[in-house]
């Protein structure tokens, strides 16, 4: 054999050796987690008794970063729609768009091509299952807010005479419940078991389809639910029912960490990016136990344009949000009914009100609780220095994470993209 037919040997097997195939695959998205939230959670999760700042998971897995714009013709900042559908598809388009590209023609997603190759498929969310980071990975629709169209889609859009989804974990009563159609009985009829309580997952047969529905839209803050989180159990129940010999495609988004940007709620944000990090810690120590499954974790765009520091101070101020018994919403809600607000407000912060903040409380003359909830928000941004610039997305890059086989496919730059056409290439798509 001549020496370069040697070495060109040579290199394709050491790049089959450092790219092999996984054979499983689960697709993290933080919805709205840009690096700013990261950020954050490094210095929330500080060991203040040591002088260095300790990494988290979210910095042992970070290999790159991607650009997150729509189609051209939609400018620079993306919706979550466009965002879900890039990742998934490989496909620039419109903003609203599920599945479709710009001309509202349906593409192909790696869920489906996983699917067609004989892979079992999922989505474990905190928001409704039909949202638009679930939706735009397992169905086509030319609106995000055709809820109920996606809805059914989910059970009348088979692949090959299949459903799409072998799990389904999540929200969503409203849109699967409905005076008009009952999908939840339509897919208990087609064999799948249902569960609607969270703690039931117990009780689940493993390797057998499932509908798992925990709430009327989405799912309740992370900081009111036991334990601080959900996310997690989610995940573990996915694969619990996806894994098999063929290998699986699961979705899971962290969907409510944009619910809080979009609110400026930096309890809440801070409260699921810890769902967010425990749920990654458990992926990092699956795939070390399951070296033929890669995970891949990244954002669809950022949300709030959350500043750590603000006001020209030099500073920021996290301990402030780790004693909170519940999130600023819920304590909202307990202040319009309490007969003693500044206790109850201290109770459930964890921290005593100065004077300022009490005569702010106590000044509320009204019985709607998002009142309470802005002036809540005030006082721990005021506490914190967290400075938000919009209520809405920014344009800014997010990061990307990984491990398992194939994750150096993802270092580097990349575009949104460019994330969905490395899936496909991962799972034998040429």
């Amino acid at each position: 054999m001549k020496k370069s037919a040697i070495l060109l040997l040579a290199g394709l097997c050491s790049q089959l050796n450092a790219n092999p195939m996984p054979k499983n695959i689960i697709m993290v998205v933080g919805d709205g987690m840009g690096p700013e939230y990261t950020t954050a959670y490094r210095m929330l999760m500080d060991d203040k008794a040591t002088p260095e700042v300790e990494l988290t998971i979210f910095d042992k897995l970070l290999v790159g970063m991607a650009s997150t714009h729509p189609v051209h013709t939609e400018g620079f900042v993306t919706d979550s729609a466009a965002g879900a559908t890039a990742l998934a598809t490989g496909v620039k388009t419109y903003n609203g768009a599920i599945g479709v590209d710009a001309n509202k023609q349906p593409v192909p997603t790696v869920l489906e091509y996983a699917k067609l190759q004989g892979l079992k498929t999922g989505v474990a969310v905190t928001s409704q299952i039909n949202h638009a980071t679930p939706a735009g990975y397992s169905a086509h629709n030319v609106s995000r807010h055709n809820y109920d169209e996606i809805a059914n889609s989910y059970f009348d859009e088979k692949l090959d005479g299949k459903f799409t989804l072998d799990v389904m974990l999540g929200g969503g009563w409203k849109y699967f419940i409905r005076d008009d159609r009952n999908l939840v009985e339509e897919f208990k009829n087609a064999g799948y078991q249902y569960i609607d309580k969270l703690h039931d997952v117990e009780q689940l047969k493993a390797n057998t389809p499932t509908l798992g529905l925990f709430s009327d839209v989405g799912m309740p803050w992370a900081l009111d639910t036991p334990e601080k989180q959900r996310l997690p159990l989610l995940v573990k129940t996915a694969v619990k029912q996806l894994e098999n010999d063929a290998g699986f495609f699961l979705l899971v988004e962290g969907s409510q960490i944009d619910w809080g940007g979009h609110s400026n709620d930096i309890a809440a944000s801070m409260g699921e990016m810890h769902d967010m990090a425990l749920t990654l810690m458990w992926l990092s120590e699956y795939v070390d136990a399951h070296p033929d499954t890669l995970f891949v974790v990244t954002a669809d765009h950022s949300t709030g344009g959350m500043t750590i520091g603000a006001r020209g101070e030099y500073n920021w101020q996290p301990e402030w949000l780790k004693n909170l018994k519940s999130s600023p919403t819920t304590i909202a809600m307990q202040l319009v009914k309490s007969e003693d607000r500044i206790a109850t407000a201290n109770e459930q912060l964890g921290f005593e009100l100065n004077k300022e903040e009490q005569t702010q409380l106590n000044n509320i003359d009204s019985s709607d609780y998002k009142v309470f909830y802005s002036a809540l928000k005030s006082i721990l941004d005021q506490r914190t220095i967290t400075g938000w610039t919009t209520t809405g997305h920014t344009g800014i890059d997010v990061q990307v994470f990984a491990k398992g086989p194939g994750k150096d496919l993802f270092k580097g730059h990349v575009d949104n993209t460019d994330i969905a056409k490395n899936v496909f290439r991962l799972l034998g798509k040429k």
